[in-house]
């Protein structure tokens, strides 16, 4: 395949993931309000997260979903829009890296970072703007990341890994590295 095609190609790759990722997400907030931006966000475009661990394309792809995803809940809060796709971006970014890690042929490492990356970086935005009296800032971070991380494994795990199992038995993606 030569560069032009090449490049074609990642770049609709992108489009068509960061289009599914707001399209679920705005599916999922017309469907059941408020379910993709609760405490415990269980978001069902969370599972494409995984498609990381196949194509570069997901990085760039998933970043821009997530962004255009946040502005329907920019009402909530505005500062997602910039924490949260962030979150994704490095996620994202650290997925791709680790996909070669796997055990029983599933990037179980991969599938970890969306926890570990929302969990902190939402869990300090959450400590930090949305004032908890309730207890120590630890007490609250530990609760408000470890509600975020849970949505995300659950998002991940339940969702992500049988969905990129099917897309890679199938191949359905093409493989650049």
């Amino acid at each position: 395949m030569n560069k032009q095609r090449k490049t074609t190609f990642y770049l609709t790759q992108a489009a068509i993931i960061a289009a599914l990722y707001a399209a679920l997400v705005y599916l999922q907030n017309m469907l059941v309000p408020n379910s993709a931006t609760l405490a415990v966000q269980v978001r069902v475009a969370e599972a494409l997260t995984m498609l990381s661990v196949i194509t570069p394309a997901a990085i760039p792809g998933l970043t821009l979903g997530c962004l255009l995803a946040n502005f329907t809940s920019i009402q909530v809060m505005p500062l997602d829009v910039i924490f949260g796709t962030l979150a994704t971006f490095l996620a994202s970014v650290c997925m791709y890296r680790l996909r070669s890690v796997r055990y029983r042929n599933i990037s179980l490492l991969s599938a970890l970072m969306p926890a570990v990356f929302n969990g902190v970086i939402i869990g300090l935005e959450l400590t930090f703007f949305i004032p908890d009296h309730s207890g120590s800032i630890l007490t609250v971070f530990l609760t408000q990341g470890g509600l975020v991380a849970l949505g995300e494994v659950i998002s991940v795990m339940l969702l992500g890994i049988p969905f990129i199992r099917t897309v890679e038995k199938r191949e359905l993606f093409k493989k650049f590295n």
